[in-house]
């Protein structure tokens, strides 16, 4: 039974307190971030969704600084590099919808809106929905404005043959380091005459000198398609299977990827077919025997501390998945890089 004393007690902290002042002193802040001055929580199910309800500034594109922004989170709704399934071009609607990720990552303690200035700016403009080799080249524009104004992207797809774009305007100047999470390697070479396709980002980025292959790695590997990954062997790129993961565990996994990446810049690649599919069912290459998601976390909460300079989640295709898992997990995903990014050793934090 409770004592009386310790009950009067907690009535007289709580009954009438407000969570920012009685909270934990840990809690103050991100409470603060999240109720704002009125001291009202934003409803879910009202307005405009944005990416991780991040402000939306699709003027940003527009302003050399990017509107003094700090992170930009993007969509890039492309999908015509799939090889079979597509829909992949309604992922970045899909995590749109997605409510209640964030703003508090209990893992780092942090509240990212807190530590910068970030926005969701809406989708990359592309001069055609027909053709895959514009769209690359628009990818590849993009980005370069966006590095070039000093800020840190992190994106939502479309297909994996995003990231290629992505990957050579980032690198331009300094070839990046990569952590990616998938089922396939994604280093094939040029398929029915296109080199441009989901299949094969990171060969591209390889060869655009964007890529540096032995700081690169490669985790979750599994399925049938292992014999068109020859070129990550032979560029000294690191893959762990999932059996890797299995016998190595999630700490070893860290080690490993840390080690390989060092202390350089480095990208973060999250496939959604990464993880198996009994959790993401909604994309368009499943591979039964993957990651589950607290693993694909515990990977990624792994790397706080390194020089995260962007990110990307592709490959959500909401319509394979009626009960919507595919979008959240890849929406929480996306929480993790963009906590990441706000962590790393050269990112400029707001202390006010």
């Amino acid at each position: 039974m409770i004592d009386k004393a310790r009950l009067e007690a907690l009535r007289a902290k709580y009954e009438d307190a407000r969570e920012t002042e009685v909270a934990p002193e840990r809690f103050r802040a991100p409470l603060n971030a999240v109720m704002g001055s009125a001291y009202r929580r934003p409803m879910p199910f009202a307005g405009i969704p944005t990416l991780l309800d991040e402000p939306y500034r699709p003027d940003a594109a527009n302003s050399l600084d990017f509107v003094g922004l700090d992170v930009a989170l993007v969509g890039v709704p492309m999908d015509l590099g799939v090889t079979n399934r597509p829909g992949a071009r309604f992922g970045p609607r899909a995590v749109r919808d997605v409510e209640r990720i964030g703003p508090y990552n209990y893992a780092f303690e942090i509240t990212p809106r807190a530590l910068c200035n970030v926005a969701d700016i809406g989708d990359v403009p592309m001069r055609s929905r027909y053709s895959l080799d514009q769209s690359i080249e628009d990818i590849a524009l993009f980005y370069e404005c966006i590095r070039k104004a000093g800020v840190r992207p992190v994106s939502v797809g479309g297909d994996h043959s995003i990231t290629f774009p992505i990957l050579k305007a980032l690198g331009a100047e300094h070839p990046l380091g990569l952590v990616h999470i998938d089922a396939h390697c994604d280093t094939m070479g040029a398929v029915d005459g296109s080199k441009f396709h989901h299949g094969g980002p990171f060969r591209q980025a390889v060869l655009a000198g964007a890529l540096d292959p032995e700081r690169t790695i490669q985790i979750g590997i599994r399925g049938p398609a292992e014999i068109y990954w020859g070129f990550s062997y032979d560029s000294g790129m690191t893959v762990l299977h999932i059996g890797d993961v299995d016998r190595l565990g999630m700490t070893a996994v860290v080690a490993k990827a840390r080690d390989i990446v060092g202390d350089g810049p480095t990208y973060i690649s999250f496939d959604v077919d990464g993880l198996d599919p009994a959790y993401a069912p909604g994309t368009g290459t499943p591979e039964t025997g993957g990651l589950t998601p607290r693993e694909a976390q515990a990977i990624l909460h792994g790397l706080a501390g390194l020089d995260i300079v962007g990110g990307d989640v592709v490959e959500v295709a909401p319509q394979y998945d009626p009960t919507s898992n595919t979008a959240m997990i890849g929406a929480q995903m996306l929480f993790e890089i963009l906590s990441l990014v706000t962590l790393g050793p050269h990112f400029r934090r707001r202390t006010g």
